[in-house]
């Protein structure tokens, strides 16, 4: 007798019941209707995107410290260690230079703000001090400073990733040095805590999809769909131009690892969603590393490239500032000359680099940009606080993608990638969990096929696995 296959209602509770993927989905869908409907009370909502990212934000330090740590201590190579991170800079200065000449190369090509006309003295420009907060990017020399930390619990309390990666190298190598016969219970009680923050991750997961509806009602409840029509031109150009560096990305990622981008996306597709119904890169950083250290990713390399990336390869936010300062230009009737727009360059390389975790960033460096030329009025940079919000998504997507990359890319120069094992698990043929004891289950599973072996008793629960995933042959990732 065959067996009954369950009804569509039944199927569809089981997806949204076991599906991260499936339940930010619909809290994407519900948070855009809700503030459409009701933009009153969508404004009331802030608080459930705000709080979920300060959960997450909790958790980001010690889990990079521990990643870190780990990483340094396991791979017993300090000097790999420094490569790694070298070969990282390196890629981050090529990736967000070249989404800044992409930048410029479409905003003279289609020059979205020209015929506007704007006055800019009919601007409000109080928004923009309100939307920065009275703040200021670093210099060269203060970001460099501040990157260094002036204590050990200080940089987590701040949740300044460059001082804790600073303090985590420092601690590797001393475990390195001392070797574990002087310390021996200091790199076991690390990985241990490096497992109870996993954990935590899968419980504030959970709440990912309210923080995902709440996040949304509040984006059009506060701007509508009108803007939309209003900045279409400008709007247009950003995603095209992001979409023309992510299909960049995917050519550079297939000709240094052999790996496929499109894959890829498909087996972080509950992260992206939530980044993007979040508007925050930072909400997923956790799983993301996860989830490159299960695809095959060296534990070193993940936990330096990552987070460092989070800082120096900003490729969206570059490709929005170059963009978005010709916009300005034109729309202001200001004509920049060859040599003022390669001036915009080399200050947004320098600007981009500070730009994280600092309130109305965008706006700092656009307004940095604008008084270093000296042509265009700082004050013009108002005319993008109505479209800033809807530019997060391209944002997010771009910065999450490109420093995922660049783990893959600088992991395969180093050899800290298991290229046979990315690929299978790229290709769904290692079902990832995120969870120690079934990715055990499927990484022995792996093996046992690979010796010829039969393994007694696994093909009936490797099929419940299967059956149980949100899709045939695709990664399945359950929170907690």
């Amino acid at each position: 007798m065959p067996p009954s296959v369950p009804s569509l209602p039944r199927r569809v509770a089981r997806m949204l019941r076991t599906s991260l993927f499936a339940q930010v989905a619909c809290a994407l869908v519900l948070g855009i209707v809700v503030g459409k409907l009701w933009p009153g009370f969508a404004a009331d909502l802030q608080p459930l995107g705000d709080g979920f990212i300060r959960l997450i934000k909790t958790i980001i330090s010690p889990l990079v410290f521990c990643v870190v740590v780990v990483g340094i201590a396991k791979a017993g190579d300090l000097k790999a260690f420094g490569r790694i991170g070298l070969k990282a800079l390196i890629w981050f200065e090529v990736a967000s230079t070249l989404a800044l000449l992409i930048g410029l190369l479409a905003a003279n090509l289609v020059q979205p703000g020209s015929g506007m006309n704007v006055d800019p003295s009919t601007l409000d420009t109080s928004a923009v001090d309100a939307k920065t907060g009275g703040g200021h990017l670093p210099s060269t020399t203060e970001f460099v400073l501040n990157a260094i930390p002036t204590s050990f619990l200080g940089a987590f309390a701040e949740n300044s990733l460059l001082q804790v990666l600073i303090l985590a190298c420092l601690v590797g190598a001393a475990l390195l040095h001392l070797g574990h016969t002087k310390v021996p219970k200091v790199l076991p009680a690390i990985e241990q805590a490096q497992e109870i923050i996993f954990a935590i991750v899968g419980f504030v997961m959970r709440l990912a999809p309210i923080a995902v509806f709440g996040a949304m009602a509040v984006l059009i409840g506060n701007y509508g769909l009108g803007v939309i029509e209003t900045y279409g031109k400008l709007i247009i150009l950003c995603y095209a131009a992001a979409a023309l560096f992510i299909a960049l990305l995917a050519v550079a990622l297939k000709v240094v690892t052999g790996l496929s981008l499109w894959k890829f996306l498909r087996y972080i597709r509950e992260e992206m969603l939530l980044a993007l119904g979040t508007a925050s890169t930072e909400s997923v950083l956790p799983r993301v590393m996860q989830k490159l250290r299960k695809a095959g990713a060296r534990d070193d390399a993940v936990g330096l490239v990552l987070p460092t990336g989070y800082s120096f390869n900003l490729d969206g936010a570059s490709l929005y500032l170059s963009i978005g300062t010709l916009f300005i230009a034109q729309a202001v009737g200001v004509d920049l000359s060859f040599s003022q727009q390669i001036t915009v360059v080399l200050v947004l390389m320098l600007t981009s680099k500070g730009m994280a975790g600092i309130p109305g960033s965008a706006f700092l460096a656009l307004s940095a940009t604008a008084s270093s030329l000296g042509a265009i009025p700082a004050g013009a940079v108002a005319l993008l606080l109505g479209v800033d919000r809807i530019m997060d998504s391209m944002r997010v997507v771009t910065n999450l993608l490109g420093n995922c990359v660049a783990v893959f890319a600088v992991s395969r120069w180093e050899g800290a990638l298991d290229k046979e094992r990315a690929k299978k698990v790229l290709d769904g043929e290692i079902v990832v969990h995120l969870d120690d004891e079934e990715t055990e289950k499927a990484e022995k599973a792996d093996k046992s096929e690979k010796a010829g072996l039969e393994k007694p008793g696994t093909t009936e629960s490797e099929e419940s696995v299967a059956v149980s995933a949100p899709t045939t042959k695709e990664t399945a990732v359950e929170a907690g």
